[in-house]
């Protein structure tokens, strides 16, 4: 698997043998990809939602550093298995190693029609939205500048993973400052709300509070699908994962200090806005500027991490399925899943393009994606368990302490985010869930194989 091998040219991609990635991800790589991705939409919308339904500002902050505490125990589940299976397939690799080629393809097509495409738009919407208030070009000026972000990020990777890679780290290194900027204005700029006497109507409703937290520590997991890349062991990924995933708790916990400051709870539930609120106490009209370029340069970075780590699995489905293996295709002159990245920049476009005709393009994105993505997380969470007896002898460079308490941990979690997701989101969760399930129809069409690369 670590070797490079001859250029791929379209007859061995068609006979099945392909070229495989080189080892060229660096440590501060592979934390950019996990603090960047990480980092998106959700810091910015769920913190009221978040303060609107806890009983106490000590349950609300306590539901952030318990979010990001099981986001690190879901990263250590995924460090065992990516460091036993390191491959550029990640979580579909540890699915057919699990459950079988058959259970690979669903996730893979999940992935490319819902899960990736599906979060690549929601993250150029969130962009759009803001960078129309700034640039305007329209009545579908959101919808206009999506598109431009998802060109630009698959071209950008299309190129080569130093470019992605390059851009992730500096990106990353923009969104933290981003995020500094607001919690150094919360804590030391913007006057300070008096006090209040809160009661929330949710009275202490822990398990939405933790719905909310959950969805926005989402993306962690996508640092699997470097394993493969990553310069020394993959048993490193764990590591990264963790003191990645320990610094965007630390930020999320002062962003909602700088937040509770400035705003209140009551303050903090009564907006959607809760960043733009601080950033205006603390610089006046300005402020509403400054916070939609953060915003912006935080989707962008979520984004292109997506892209990254989306084309992979693409990459990987693609080469089980003979009609599909064009998009297989490893450029090892560019060390990038190139036909992969622009037939997910394709899926993505058509999805932006719906969303310019639904009322909130935002909202249908997140209802499309969370059920199909909580489902396919609790089976990844249940193979750990099914790897460990069925293959006991796999040489395992990390393994999960506290073994099995974590990974049950793990996995009670992630079926109460799926009921949740199934339970209170609305008609575009329906159209996520019928997509998954064209994916057994094209079973009947597109038969999956075991190659010798994808065995690996």
């Amino acid at each position: 698997m670590n070797a490079p091998l001859a250029g791929t040219s379209a007859g061995d991609a068609a006979k099945g043998t392909f070229d495989t990635p080189r080892r060229l991800l660096k440590d501060r790589d592979v934390l950019a990809l996990v603090i960047g991705i990480v980092i998106g939409a959700g810091i910015f919308r769920t913190p009221a939602l978040v303060a609107e339904v806890s009983s106490s500002e000590v349950m609300m902050l306590s539901a952030w550093v318990a979010g990001g505490l099981l986001s690190i125990v879901g990263a250590l589940c995924y460090a065992e298995l990516a460091s036993a299976y390191p491959h550029v397939g990640g979580d579909l690799h540890f699915l057919r190693r699990a459950y079988g080629v058959r259970t690979a393809f669903l996730y893979g097509w999940a992935r490319f029609s819902v899960i990736q495409t599906g979060s690549i738009a929601l993250l150029a919407y969130l962009y759009g939205d803001y960078v129309a208030t700034l640039l305007p070009l329209g009545p579908q000026s959101s919808a206009i500048h999506a598109a431009i972000l998802v060109i630009a990020v698959s071209g950008a990777n299309w190129l080569g993973l130093r470019v992605g890679a390059n851009a992730q780290a500096w990106l990353t290194a923009a969104e933290v400052l981003g995020l500094a900027a607001i919690i150094v204005a919360g804590l030391l700029i913007a006057p300070a709300a008096p006090a209040e006497a809160f009661q929330s109507e949710g009275a202490g409703a822990l398990g939405l509070v933790m719905v909310f937290v959950l969805l926005t520590y989402g993306g962690w997991n996508e640092a699997a699908y470097l394993s493969a890349e990553v310069e020394k062991s993959p048993g490193r990924i764990g590591r990264l994962m963790v003191i990645g995933l320990g610094l965007v708790t630390v930020l999320y916990l002062l962003v909602n200090i700088a937040f509770l400051r400035v705003l209140g709870m009551s303050g903090m539930a009564g907006t959607d806005a809760v960043a733009a609120a601080v950033m205006g106490a603390a610089f006046g009209t300005s402020g509403a500027a400054i916070i939609s370029l953060i915003i912006a340069v935080a989707a962008i970075t979520s984004a292109n991490a997506t892209v990254i780590t989306g084309a992979r699995s693409t990459c990987a489905l693609a080469r089980t399925v003979p009609a599909l293996r064009w998009a297989g295709e490893w450029r090892k002159d560019r060390d990038t899943p190139g036909n992969a990245i622009l037939a997910q920049g394709a899926m993505a476009l058509v999805l932006v393009l719906a969303g310019a005709f639904a009322p909130d393009g935002f909202r249908l994105a997140v209802e499309y994606t969370a059920p199909v993505f909580w489902g396919f997380l609790l089976l990844v969470g249940i193979g750990l368990f099914v790897l460990r007896r069925r293959d006991p002898e796999r040489p395992r460079p990390f393994r999960v302490p506290l073994y099995p308490v974590l990974p049950a941990i793990f996995c009670a979690t992630s079926f109460y985010l799926l009921y949740s997701s199934l339970a209170y989101t609305g008609l575009g969760a329906l159209v996520g869930v019928a997509v998954l399930a064209l994916g057994v129809l094209l079973l009947l069409f597109f038969k999956p194989q075991t190659t010798e690369e994808f065995d690996r």
